[in-house]
């Protein structure tokens, strides 16, 4: 015998092995290895550990439920933007930071105004020299035209340089305070108390009017906001109860629709839709979450979740029939509360097996 043979031996035994294992399951998954039982016999009859409950396979409608993807948002946002044209010369928060009405956010260079105040200052220093001066001229005039020494010409004048005089003063005053009011500009103070979530300048980045440095929120009156496509957001109504899953926090809650955007988005054919959140504890803005809601119905196979046995890979149920048990592989999909939809392997009217939990 030469040396080839042996090991071609072992593989054909190897081979055959398998086939007969394989064949084994498959007789046994055909319920080959249940005896019969009487036809009428009820469940205890068969020769179980486990006390067993039949379920008919039935069809129903169930809810397709679909997730949109949103973010938690404040109700309450303000973006602290300079109203001028100026360097920022320092930034107080960070992203996270958690600030009071009246703080500081930001600082802005204040020196060309400063510049501006001081020669409005001296402005009005020599307004208000000239003002006293017109005011003497005015009441000698005025004196001397009493007792005929000058002419109405002369008085006339001379009031005239007073009041000219007296709205010089008004001018440069009125320059003063608008000058000072763009110097309480250079100071970006925090609007209301609340949570800083964006910080988009750095010290030294050119402040421009209208541009944000920071953005800041309330932690109260949340919300989560989803875009969802136009064939589903003319489901939703405003006070509509749906609900929300956040999965940083690991929770479902129930919330309702606060407001819906009647605007369709041209690029994605999306509504925004608005959710008002309960009070949740460790809930912050920018957490993502989910609008989770059925969206549509279909028709579907039913079965108990626990009906269902796995086998490595597959999925098996027992199922009575011909008055005797059955193994049957199916393929299931979305589970609904404590039932699960069967894709394959069972019809309407077949009766599947279940293990009772028996009472201790």
């Amino acid at each position: 015998m030469s040396q080839t043979e042996p090991k071609n031996i072992n593989k054909i035994v190897t081979i055959s092995t398998a086939v007969l294992a394989l064949i084994l399951l498959l007789l046994y998954m055909q319920g080959s290895f249940v005896s019969k039982v009487p036809p009428g016999t009820s469940s205890q009859v068969v020769d179980l550990k486990m006390p067993i409950s039949m379920f008919v396979v039935e069809k129903k409608q169930v809810d397709d439920i679909l997730s949109w993807p949103g973010t938690v948002k404040s109700r309450t946002v303000a973006n602290i933007a300079p109203k001028m044209t100026a360097r920022i010369i320092e930034i107080k928060v960070n992203s996270g930071d958690k600030v009071k009405k009246g703080d500081l956010i930001a600082r802005l260079d204040e020196r060309d105004i400063k510049a501006q105040e001081n020669a409005a200052l001296a402005a009005l220093a020599g307004a208000n020299a000239q003002a006293n001066r017109a005011q003497a001229d005015e009441q000698r005039t005025r004196s001397l035209y009493s007792k005929e020494a000058a002419t109405r010409e002369n008085f006339d004048a001379v009031i005239a340089d007073a009041k000219e005089a007296k709205a010089g003063v008004s001018q440069a005053t009125s320059t003063i305070t608008e000058i000072r009011s763009h110097l309480a500009d250079t100071l970006l103070v925090a609007p209301f108390d609340g949570i800083i979530v964006k910080r988009l300048k750095e010290p030294g980045d050119m402040g421009l009017p209208g541009v944000p440095v920071a953005t800041l929120q309330t932690p109260q009156g949340l919300r989560l906001e989803a875009d969802v496509p136009t064939s589903c957001a003319g489901r939703y109504g405003i006070g509509m109860d749906v609900m929300v899953r956040i999965d940083t926090l690991g929770l479902t809650t129930n919330a309702q629709i606060d407001e819906i955007s009647p605007e369709v988005d041209p690029q994605t054919r999306t509504q925004l839709i608005k959710i008002a959140l309960p009070a949740i504890e460790g809930l912050q803005p920018g957490y993502f979450g989910w609008l989770e809601q059925a969206c549509d119905q279909h028709e579907a196979l039913l079965i108990p979740a626990d009906a269902v046995q796995h086998i490595g890979q597959l999925e098996v149920v027992k199922v009575w029939s011909e008055d005797r048990e059955l193994m049957r592989h199916i393929r299931t999909g979305k589970t609904f509360g404590d039932q699960v939809e069967v894709i394959s392997g069972l019809h309407v009217g077949e009766t599947v097996m279940t293990h009772l939990q028996q009472v201790q």
